[in-house]
């Protein structure tokens, strides 16, 4: 399958170190050496989960001018959601008035939209769509307490959307190779590792080192795996997209697997931890700089534990 169009949304207000610092007493310095955040962008009393997925799809079908009233799936993706009932597919269904689609959101913590796109592709296999709109959206800033000294200081939010199609449908069209997904439940800490439960003090990250050291292990290896799988290597890869969780986390799995890092393609520095959405928006972003033959990975961890990978490449 093809991704067809991409684009992204981000709050205007921007939220840097010396809030936090001032806030939790933790120096800017020390902000950036745990996270490699320097800004983070905050969603206006206006704007919530729903708005900014439908200012993402706004921005994708202006980009595009494709004729929305051939999708026939939408896939949402978030944690965050605004209305835990009519969630943001439904909410894209609305705006565009697609009156004939499957609509659905998947929510697995950080790596909802890998399982989104993947669900997208049992679709297209099934011969059930061929045509869909993959939207990622989060607005961790409503749940999260900016008192909490260990990750009060991380989330940002944001929104993408995809345009994804099971034939190709022009030149500048970036094929999905594969795609590969795992949960990691049974792992012994991974029940409570990082959690967002009702009236309980908001986004709660209780075992960052359980985290760091899965997350390194886990989205190296499937990098890995997914390249040896379809018969290439680490010297055939041109860029690497990570979910942009902390920065220490994406530079040794850079380590791990022996990739330039200058080839990561990254947007922790300015946006902070968007969740779900960091990689979406972090793809939309580099759009432009693919060229032909050019093979990247999108890679995530998220909570729970899960992750993905799915493996690109610019025909």
């Amino acid at each position: 399958m093809y991704i067809h169009g991409l684009a992204h949304y981000i709050p205007e207000k921007v939220i840097d170190n010396e809030y936090f610092s001032n806030l939790l007493g933790i120096s800017e310095e020390e902000i950036i050496k745990k996270s490699g955040i320097k800004q983070r962008r905050k969603a206006s009393a206006e704007e919530n989960t729903n708005t900014m997925a439908i200012e993402a799809v706004k921005e994708l079908m202006s980009k595009t001018g494709f004729d929305s009233s051939k999708i026939d799936l939408i896939v949402g993706a978030t944690y965050s959601p605004y209305d835990t009932v009519t969630n943001i597919s439904h909410v894209a269904q609305h705006y565009l008035q697609i009156s004939e689609a499957i609509v659905f959101n998947v929510c697995t913590a950080c790596s909802s939209f890998i399982n989104a796109m993947e669900s997208v592709s049992a679709y297209f296999s099934l011969g059930k769509a061929k045509i869909a709109l993959v939207i990622a959206s989060e607005h961790n800033n409503a749940y999260n307490n900016e008192s909490d000294p260990y990750s009060g200081f991380l989330w940002g939010d944001g929104a993408a959307a995809l345009i994804v199609t099971k034939d190709k449908t022009s030149d500048n069209d970036i094929e999905i190779v594969d795609i590969i997904t795992k949960g990691y439940g049974h792992f012994p800490k991974a029940m409570d590792s990082v959690n967002l439960k009702p009236l309980n003090g908001g986004i709660k990250m209780n075992n960052g080192r359980d985290v760091f050291i899965n997350a390194t292990k886990i989205m190296s290896n499937d990098i890995l795996t997914i390249l040896q799988k379809n018969g290439y290597s680490v010297n055939d890869l041109n860029y690497v997209i990570p979910h942009q969780a902390n920065l220490r986390i994406i530079n040794t799995i850079a380590d791990m697997i022996n990739f330039n890092k200058d080839n990561l393609i990254l947007n922790i520095q300015k946006f902070g931890n968007t969740g779900c959405a960091s990689s979406a928006i972090a793809l939309s972003e580099a759009k432009n700089i693919f060229k032909k033959g050019d093979i990247a990975a999108v890679v995530v961890f998220g909570g729970g534990y899960s992750s993905g990978c799915m493996l690109l490449r610019k025909n």
